[in-house]
């Protein structure tokens, strides 16, 4: 038996570096590196997300089946996405089907953009007999209330003279909402979001105001998209009988939140945990000796339920150590020991130059798990 096959085995469950890998090519680009100095060396690649784009594959690389749909995308124009299928529980990512990135050219469109391709596709997972259902709300191009997810379930929004309406961040035109239509299933379904923010629907700290200039909404924007999710909001109160927009989480994914806490009857949970648990991380650290994770920017946000918050502090419950790889950290000894994290590796620790560090970010991966590596010996 080699030395290095002696050596506890290694755990990589890093998120994506957005702009650049996605959490699996992360995961690989460490094994090569701490493989070249320990050939021998059991290394376990466990891609991870937080309930954003990256959910999908995540658990995918848990066992579960992708399964094709093609649903709206944020705009309008088809887009083919998926949802990830074991027996009867289902896995659903708004960002793959109507997120940011599915933008035509990438070009923000703050009031036309809709929610609705997150509805088509939990609607299909509904009809293939999925009923526990986790729905991954994180990078919306949308501040529609979640109209949109309750349209592409089927509930109808109507203007005055009971004419179907297209949702958007305009509700001016939704006089009367029948949700009579809404898919049969749901009443014996379970929703969970995975949600990483508390947010309500409305206001200073709301989903127009928070998040609605990272989906194009200019500052004279937000005040008419909040009067808008008012009204919306109103809407969907007299029809549910509820009042959930002042619920923490009400405002994610510029309100879709709300609308399946009251459209839905959801409950929401951290992301984070949600995808550890379809990954199955626990057990993949059975016999580890050091976990890596990580993601593009170690920051004052990586605390808020970003990933390597999560993985940390499974990480360190089980024992392990845990080190992290990143694009950039700007965070100290003391916040990165807070997490559970003994120490950080940044590319810019290599590579000053940002964008040299997206273009060769796989490289120089490589040369930091190779540092990564030493701490083995």
């Amino acid at each position: 038996m080699s030395p290095d096959a002696a050596l506890p085995a290694v755990v990589v469950a890093a998120d994506k570096f957005k702009g650049s890998l996605t959490s699996a090519e992360v995961g690989e680009a460490v094994r090569r590196g701490l493989r070249a100095v320990h050939p021998g060396l059991e290394v376990r690649v466990v891609p991870v997300a937080d309930g954003g784009d990256g959910t999908l594959a995540a658990a995918a690389a848990g066992g579960y089946e992708l399964v094709p749909v093609v649903a709206t995308g944020p705009t309008g124009a088809p887009v083919e996405t998926a949802f990830a299928r074991r027996g009867d529980r289902a896995v659903v990512e708004l960002a793959d089907a109507c997120g940011l990135a599915r933008l035509p050219g990438g070009q923000l469109a703050p009031w036309a953009s809709s929610s609705r391709g997150a509805g088509e596709v939990l609607s299909a997972a509904l009809d293939a007999g999925c009923r526990h259902v986790v729905l991954g709300i994180g990078g919306s191009a949308s501040t529609d209330g979640g109209a949109g997810l309750l349209a592409g379930l089927g509930a109808r929004l109507l203007d005055r003279d009971g004419r179907v309406v297209e949702p958007g961040a305009r509700h001016g035109q939704v006089a009367g909402l029948d949700l009579s239509t809404l898919h049969p299933a749901l009443p014996d379904a379970e929703v969970v979001v995975a949600c990483d923010v508390d947010n309500p629907l409305l206001g200073r700290r709301g989903a127009a105001a928070v998040y609605g200039p990272q989906k194009g909404l200019s500052p004279a924007d937000v005040g008419r998209a909040d009067d808008a999710l008012t009204h919306w909001a109103d809407l969907l109160d007299r029809a549910t009988g509820t009042d959930h927009r002042a619920t923490p989480g009400a405002g994610a994914a510029g309100g879709v939140g709300y609308a399946a806490l009251a459209g839905l009857g959801a409950h929401l949970r951290p992301g984070i945990d949600l995808v550890l648990e379809l990954v199955g991380l626990a057990a993949r650290l059975d016999g580890a000796g050091l976990v890596v994770t990580g993601e593009g920017s170690l920051d004052a946000q990586t605390a808020a339920g970003k990933a390597p918050a999560g993985v940390g502090a499974m990480a360190a419950a089980a024992g392990c150590e845990v080190v992290a790889v990143c694009g950039r950290c700007s965070l100290d000894d003391g916040a990165l020991a807070a997490l559970g994290i003994s120490a950080a590796y940044a590319l810019t620790d290599l590579e000053p130059d940002v964008g040299r560090c997206i273009a060769d970010a796989a490289h120089l991966l490589e040369v930091l798990a190779r540092q990564v590596a030493t701490r083995l010996a």
